[in-house]
């Protein structure tokens, strides 16, 4: 029996008859990266279970962000005159995330090998790939930081959401094409992020203060970069493959209504959270980046998790997610000023997020863990006593 039985006997049905399906056009993903992972899985043992790879992975990523926690709270220590991260934090940083997006990648042909792929490995990869976005981008930033040499903590906060829309935005598709298009940033990013760490490991952050050519510093290359895909390259092509779909009466939903209904409950949280920033009493986002954009990503995570579960089963979005609820009240109180120690708010708030997230994923899991008579983290078959 699931902790909580969050996905439906609808949904259940309808993950019996899902396919997977998605197009990768990405050139380095299909001439270097896969040949690369087809390699790797080969060595692997056949017992290791696909889902323990995906865990693995995300808990490198995880993993980074603590580090960088422990030694850069705050987003100060590349700023000039500050005490830097140590250079072997930036080499953990770097093996640790080309370890996670090996992973990320393996995983799936670990599965196909040893002829374990079910619906619940895409979707606990892809609800693990969500929630990843906070902790790659909090880790990035600590790069370049805040201060005079580097980005502050509202362009962070911006880039943040352009990196959750972003991500939504392969699901939107495939909640309403039936087809996932995996973007092409996401292995270009992967690769140079985890060089750049290296780099920094040996030149130092001081190297990322100096400009690219003339004025334009690494700083403004990198938020220039991060933005300008997502307008002009991720945005319209997901854009033009839904219209496609329903100009050609492939439309998986009956309307154009119901093909935007799953952006409600972001652009929600994206409302109440950004009302936060602007009307904090204390400057909350000052004061608390990290832990800040943390409950961001997690609550976006959650709302992300939702929709695929939604998409994958063929089944109708939820208009609203119910945290959306408690957090409307939250953020009510701090701007309001009934609620005086704002960080003190924001931690609990962050707390509750985090094992909301972590129950809602635990109980999923082990439903279709159910459903599907399989156990979550290993190949051996449950008991039928």
């Amino acid at each position: 029996m699931a902790l909580y039985e969050y996905v439906t006997k609808e949904q259940l049905a309808g993950f019996d008859r899902y396919k997977y399906s998605a197009v990768d056009t990405n050139p380095l993903s299909v001439y270097v990266m896969h040949p690369f992972w087809n390699f790797l899985v080969k060595f692997l043992p056949t017992w290791l279970a696909p889902n323990l790879i995906t865990f693995t992975g995300f808990m490198f990523l995880v993993l980074n962000f603590l580090m960088l926690a422990f030694y850069d709270f705050d987003f100060t220590a590349s700023s000039a005159g500050n005490q830097h991260v140590p250079s072997w934090v930036w080499v953990a940083a770097g093996i640790f995330n080309f370890l996670a997006y090996t992973l990320d990648g393996v995983d799936g042909k670990q599965a196909r090998r040893t002829n374990s792929s079910t619906p619940l490995g895409e979707l606990f990869d892809h609800g693990l790939d969500s929630w990843a976005c906070i902790f790659f981008v909090s880790t990035v930033y600590s790069i370049f930081g805040r201060g005079e040499s580097g980005v502050g903590v509202v362009t962070l906060y911006f880039i943040l959401w352009v990196v959750l829309f972003s991500f939504i935005l392969s699901h939107w598709e495939k909640y309403n094409t039936g087809i996932l298009f995996l973007p092409w940033g996401y292995d270009v990013s992967q690769v140079t992020i985890s060089l750049v760490y290296l780099v920094t490991a040996v030149v130092g952050v001081e190297t990322w203060y100096q400009p690219v050519i003339f004025n334009l510093l690494y700083r403004d290359l990198f938020t220039f970069m991060i933005i300008g895909c997502s307008f002009t390259v991720t945005l319209p092509m997901s854009l033009y493959n839904v219209l496609k779909a329903y100009r050609s009466n492939t439309l998986k939903h009956s309307s154009l209504y119901e093909a935007f209904l799953p952006f409600l409950s972001p652009v929600l949280l994206f409302v109440l959270s950004t009302a936060w920033v602007i009307f904090s009493p204390s400057k909350i986002l000052d004061l608390q980046p990290r832990m800040y954009c943390l409950m961001v990503g997690t609550a976006f995570a959650n709302v992300t998790c939702k929709l695929i579960v939604c998409q994958m089963s063929n089944t109708r979005c939820e208009p609203l997610t119910w945290l959306l609820l408690p957090m409307t009240v939250v953020v009510g109180g701090a701007v309001t000023g009934v609620f005086t120690n704002e960080t003190l708010l924001l931690y609990l708030w962050t707390a509750v997020v985090i094992l909301t997230h972590i129950h809602y994923g635990v109980s999923v899991v082990k439903q279709l863990s159910d459903h599907f008579s399989i156990f979550a983290f290993s190949l051996k078959k449950p008991s039928r006593d």
